[in-house]
C-alpha cells in the first residue's frame, strides 16, 4: 500500500511538472502570436497610409508609375494574406518610395505630404518597437524549448522554433539610391 501511494505521489510531481512546463510554453508562444499581430496591425496602417501617399505623390511624380503599382500590388498581396515576409518586401519597396519622394523637393513642402510623412514616421517608430518586441519574445520562445527538462516537452508536444523578423538583406538598411 505504501508502495502505491510513493508512486501515486511521484506520478502526481510527474504529472505536474510535464503541465506547467507545457503551460510555461504555451503562454511564451502565445507571446510571440500576440507580437506577431502587433507587427501585423503597424504594417496594415502603414500600407494604408501608402494609397493617399502615392495619390500625392503623383502628381509630381507621374513618370514614377512603376514603383506605384508595385507597391499597389504588393500591399494587395500582404492584406490578403498576413505574411510576415511580404509585409518585409512591401517594407522595403517603402523605403525605395520614401527615397524617391526625397528627390522632389516641391513635393516636400506640401502641407498633405508633410502630414502623411509625419504618420508614417510615427508608425515606422512603433513598427521597429513591436519588431524588437517580437524578437524577445521569439528568442524567450526558442529558448524555452531548447532547454532541458523543457526540449522533452516541446518534442512530445511538436512545438517548433519561431523565426525571427529579420531584414533580408543587411545592405537593405542602408541608404537607398534612386536613379531617375
Amino acid at each position: 500500500m505504501d508502495l502505491i501511494i510513493v508512486i501515486g505521489i511521484v506520478v502526481a510531481v510527474i504529472l505536474i511538472v510535464i503541465l506547467q512546463t507545457y503551460n510555461s510554453i504555451i503562454k511564451k508562444k502565445k507571446i510571440v502570436d500576440r507580437e506577431s499581430a502587433t507587427i501585423d496591425v503597424y504594417l496594415t496602417q502603414r500600407f494604408d497610409l501608402i494609397p493617399n501617399l502615392v495619390e500625392c505623390v503623383k502628381t509630381y511624380t507621374k513618370h514614377e508609375s512603376k514603383i506605384f503599382e508595385e507597391i499597389a500590388k504588393m500591399r494587395t498581396e500582404y492584406m490578403n494574406t498576413r505574411d510576415l515576409k511580404k509585409g518585409e518586401i512591401l517594407n522595403n519597396e517603402c523605403n525605395r518610395l520614401v527615397a524617391t519622394i526625397e528627390n522632389y523637393p516641391e513635393l516636400k513642402a506640401s502641407e498633405q505630404f508633410l502630414l502623411l510623412q509625419q504618420k508614417l514616421s510615427k508608425i515606422e517608430s512603433q513598427l521597429q518597437a513591436a519588431r524588437r518586441l517580437y524578437n524577445g519574445a521569439v528568442t524567450t520562445y526558442n529558448t524555452a524549448i531548447t532547454v532541458v527538462p523543457n526540449n522533452i516537452i516541446a518534442k512530445i508536444f511538436h512545438f517548433k522554433e519561431a523565426k525571427l523578423f529579420e531584414i533580408e538583406n543587411p545592405k537593405e538598411k542602408d541608404n537607398i539610391k534612386i536613379e531617375l
